[in-house]
């Protein structure tokens, strides 16, 4: 094994990142193992993660608070690229792990360090996302994956490593394996495994089942500036806040649950149930502005952009020159996004319930059924004509060759 005096593990406090510090340290010469662990609002304890860390070994511990920059710096310029993996998924996993990555090489930097370590398995999408971040701002660090190169082959013996080091062992028994942070909550593993099985009401941690939401509908509103979300019910608020409170909304009317059998980036499939409250409303509300205030030939080029973007982000190239110059054309889009969205929220549903704006393509004169003086119908013909003219030459054709 390479020679590495000093480590940034990423830390999360749980079984596997505790275990890989003493791991670390015996596998790598006695190596000083430095702790990071990142505050993305996924409300844990960070004094006693912090604690646990130096109990585990770790000659010190980072807690860094990131809830801000994840939602100004990776979520929203997501959310205005209008990107969602294969249809459905809205990439809360995805886009924390370069933030983190990024702290990571940060503090690595800071230190003096020589190598960043990860607990992210061999089978998954987190190495790639966690790695690539890496070598797009540090290329010159070293990578440790002890996934990849330990005989820890099960939580059971995880389970005694930890116990022959004295580390603690988390009580909570987890049925699945589950990732939070303040955008949303996954569940993967167990009974998920089989594509067949129907997820279970009682593994809702943050939305409410929709059949067990108010029986009545809610309307919200949410405010955006060049495609970014400032209010909600007319009330300004900061992006956590804002955030924390479409997640309180949604949660409570059954919003945003998505049950996906999505391609993992190293070639294989994997069940995931999502918990989004707020992220759905966000991307429905923008959705229903840029309706109103792009015109046809933006709005259809950047579907497919937001396709490729999604797919960036899926695969960990946050920092590509690629993802960097779609968010620029994004941006750009979204120059004239602004306005105030109403939606109705019902039982899991999500229906709108009017859109404005003082950039609005969406001209009332020109598109009335009623009696006008701006629009001459009779123009159409010509249009017509010029729009089908291909389809009449090859009419033509056709005739004459006798097809």
């Amino acid at each position: 094994m390479a020679d590495f005096k000093k480590v940034v593990l990423a830390y999360s406090g749980g079984l596997d990142t505790s275990v890989i510090i003493p791991w670390l340290k015996e596998n790598y010469g006695g190596c000083e193992v430095i702790a990071c662990c990142a505050d993305i609002g996924q409300g844990d304890d960070m004094q006693a993660i912090h604690d646990k860390a130096l109990r585990s070994g770790a000659s010190k511990c980072y807690i860094a608070d990131l809830t801000e920059e994840f939602l100004t710096d990776y979520v929203w310029p997501t959310l205005k690229a209008g990107a969602v993996y294969e249809g459905k998924y809205l990439l809360g996993t995805s886009f924390a792990r370069p933030l983190i990555a990024k702290k990571l090489v940060e503090i690595a930097k800071e230190e003096g360090a020589d190598a960043i370590a990860h607990g992210a398995t061999g089978k998954g999408n987190d190495q790639v996302r966690f790695e690539l971040t890496v070598k797009a701002l540090a290329p010159n660090m070293g990578i440790i994956a002890p996934w990849r190169e330990w005989e820890l082959l099960s939580r059971t013996q995880e389970i005694e490593y930890a116990k022959a080091h004295n580390i603690d062992i988390p009580t909570d028994n987890k049925k699945y394996s589950m990732d939070k942070n303040i955008w949303h909550l996954s569940h993967e593993g167990s009974d998920l495994e089989d594509p067949w099985n129907a997820p279970q009401n009682e593994m809702y941690l943050v939305s409410k089942a929709p059949e067990d939401a108010a029986d009545k509908p809610e309307e919200v509103t949410v405010c955006f500036e060049k495609g970014i979300p400032v209010a909600v019910n007319g009330e300004r608020m900061g992006a956590v806040e804002l955030l924390n409170k479409l997640n309180e909304i949604g949660a409570r009317n059954g919003i945003g649950i998505v049950d996906i059998c999505e391609n993992r980036l190293v070639g294989m499939k994997s069940r995931g149930v999502y918990e989004n409250p707020g992220g759905a409303i966000l991307y429905y509300a923008h959705r229903e502005l840029e309706y109103l205030c792009l015109d046809r030939a933006t709005y259809h080029y950047k579907e497919g952009a937001a396709i490729r973007f999604g797919e960036l982000v899926y695969d960990g190239m946050w920092f590509c020159q690629l993802r960097e110059a779609l968010s620029a054309f994004v941006d750009s889009t979204q120059e004239t996004v602004t306005g105030t969205v109403k939606l109705k929220l019902y039982k899991g549903n999500i229906m709108s319930a009017g859109a404005k704006s003082p950039y609005s393509l969406y001209n009332q004169e020109y598109v009335t059924f009623e009696e006008d003086h701006v629009y001459n119908q009779a123009d159409a013909e010509g249009f017509i004509n010029l729009f089908g003219l291909p389809l009449k030459v090859r009419a033509l054709m056709q005739e004459k060759a006798g097809k």
